[in-house]
């Protein structure tokens, strides 16, 4: 797994999906149907990139953790749009 990938999906997973799928042609290895990569790159594209550390590097991967950690606070944390959107009610 390219180190240019990891650190681009921490902050543009959608993005940097595409260009591999469609630019570079290049899917990491997974046991993802073809279907389930589409799917979870247009709705949950973080997952996606956590499903690809886990079967690529394994769930001790500093990669993995920093991944999760890192959906975690935006799930979490949400934009500033969401929270001004809340605050404003």
């Amino acid at each position: 797994m390219d180190t240019v990938f990891l650190v681009v999906s921490l902050f543009l997973p959608r993005t940097i999906l595409i260009i591999y799928y469609f630019i570079m042609h290049q899917i990491p290895l997974n046991t993802v149907p073809f279907i389930g990569d589409v799917f979870l790159t247009v709705f949950i594209p973080r997952a996606l990139i956590l499903i690809y550390i886990a079967q690529v590097l394994g769930t001790d991967s500093p990669w993995f953790w920093i991944h999760l950690v890192v959906a975690i606070f935006v799930y979490f944390g949400g934009g500033k749009k969401a929270k001004d959107k809340w605050k404003n009610r």
